[in-house]
């Protein structure tokens, strides 16, 4: 076992022998209460979970092998006005313990992982947050170590699926910006206003730092050494849910500005090709982008049952700047509840097309002419899973999934001699609710 697993699951034993000295006071009072549900009064909420990614590519890629990746997650949610009477305020906090390997890294050849939990392997301060509720909840503010993919560009939709081309967040944010991501935490925070019970602006900032997203880096990095700017988000959203609409529906409309330094896909400073001059690439800054999203639910045979079948988009585009990808677009459908008895199953598929700069793919064309190679550079990746999710208990839940790669992008293999093949990947997704089995899951809503 390794030393960061080791530290995690050491952590999740204090959070539990906490736990208990929370309940002690309170369970006699209440014995039939479960000890999650005497938390959940007290305003403490503990979450727990661990989440593997077995992923192998029969066919297709540069070779052919498998890869395992996982997650440990340890999470809390102080409610401070139950605590200490502070209204409207509460404090979030998780830990992550990443292990594994990248399947797209070692054997496909691309840069878009097949495991969504790959990334950030190790033991790292997910996010510490503090939250403020104002204006009788209209307005919403949360500031601290966070990221920017868990508030902006996220749905519950997206993680049924394996492809980190879809979850947790379409793939094109992170080439053509520092965007934050799960678990690589920096200083940020957002504000959501809510004008009309389905309307709301929101808007966010965040700290990028390079250093926050190593290897070496636990998310520690208080002082805000290594940062090289702020990503800034935005959008204006349309939101219903099963309260006020029979098929609860999102749209938003929005964008982002950053300002932090990235490298050029093609030239060096001094204008020339930098994969032939050896020179490294120039840095820039200031580059933008924007989006339209939506996911919308079809059918809803149940009004008392989540079971039905939701249709979901998103098209993004560049704006500015020197990058990697012109453009993303997506569309997915999800049904949930598939067969008769299995309401809490899902059955899912996504596909999502990947279209590259000139910039990127010159830079990819002079690696390979440089390295004895020649043919065209395909200008587009299509990424696409078809996906079943099986809740085995209420505690464990599988997810086998077949995803296919259309022209596997070379852009992290760009002195490869030819095109990568088509691949084809079987994936197998698990996840295990360790506080439910600790018997500290959360209250039925």
């Amino acid at each position: 076992m390794s030393s960061h697993l080791k530290k995690t699951l050491a952590l999740g034993t204090c959070l539990a022998l906490f736990s208990q000295g929370a309940l002690a006071q309170t369970a006699a009072q209440t014995p039939s209460a479960t000890p999650g549900q005497i938390l959940y009064r007290d305003g403490i909420a503990i979450t727990a979970n661990y989440t593997g990614e077995a992923a192998t590519n029969p066919t297709g890629g540069i070779r052919q092998g498998s890869d395992y990746a996982g997650q440990i997650y340890i999470g809390a949610d102080f409610d401070l006005q139950k605590m200490f009477g502070l209204d409207g305020t509460s404090v979030h906090m998780a830990l992550t313990q990443r292990h594994g390997r990248n399947l797209a890294a070692d054997y496909i050849g691309n840069n878009t992982s097949v495991q969504e939990v790959f990334g950030t392997q190790n033991l790292h301060l997910a996010f510490f947050t503090i939250e403020q509720k104002l204006l009788h909840d209209r307005l919403d503010i949360t500031l601290g170590r966070t990221v920017a993919n868990i508030t902006f560009l996220n749905s519950p939709l997206y993680c049924y699926f394996q492809s980190n081309s879809a979850c947790g967040n379409p793939t094109f944010i992170f080439k053509d910006s520092n965007f934050t991501y799960f678990p690589a935490s920096s200083w940020g925070g957002d504000a959501k206003y809510d004008l009309t019970k389905t309307l709301y602006v929101h808007a966010g900032g965040y700290e990028v730092s390079p250093v926050d997203k190593t290897f070496t880096s636990y998310g520690l990095n208080f002082s805000g050494q290594g940062d090289t700017g702020v990503v800034v988000p935005f959008e204006l959203g349309y939101a219903t849910n099963i309260t006020n609409d029979s098929r609860p529906r999102h749209y938003q409309i929005g964008g982002w500005y950053d300002d932090s330094a990235y490298g050029d896909p093609l030239l060096d400073a001094n204008g020339q090709v930098a994969v032939l001059t050896g020179q490294p690439y120039a840095r820039h800054h200031d580059r933008s982008g924007a989006f339209i999203r939506f996911d919308q639910m079809l059918t809803r045979p149940d009004p008392n049952s989540d079971r039905g079948l939701t249709l979901f988009g998103v098209a993004m585009t560049r704006i500015s700047g020197q990058e990697t990808e012109n453009r993303f677009y997506e569309i997915g459908v999800l049904q949930m509840g598939t067969f008769p008895g299995r309401d809490q199953d899902d059955i899912g598929f996504v596909v999502n097309d990947q279209e590259f700069s000139n910039r990127a793919l010159a830079n990819v064309r002079a690696a390979r002419m440089q390295a004895g190679g020649h043919g065209n550079i395909p200008s587009r990746e299509i990424m696409m899973e078809l996906t079943y999710g099986a809740q085995i208990t209420k505690a464990v839940r599988l997810t086998p999934n077949l995803q296919y790669i259309i022209n596997p992008d070379q852009m992290a293999e760009p002195s490869r001699t030819r095109n990568i093949p088509n691949a084809f990947v079987v994936g197998l997704k698990f996840t295990v609710d360790l506080s439910d089995l600790a018997g500290l899951s959360l209250p039925a809503s």
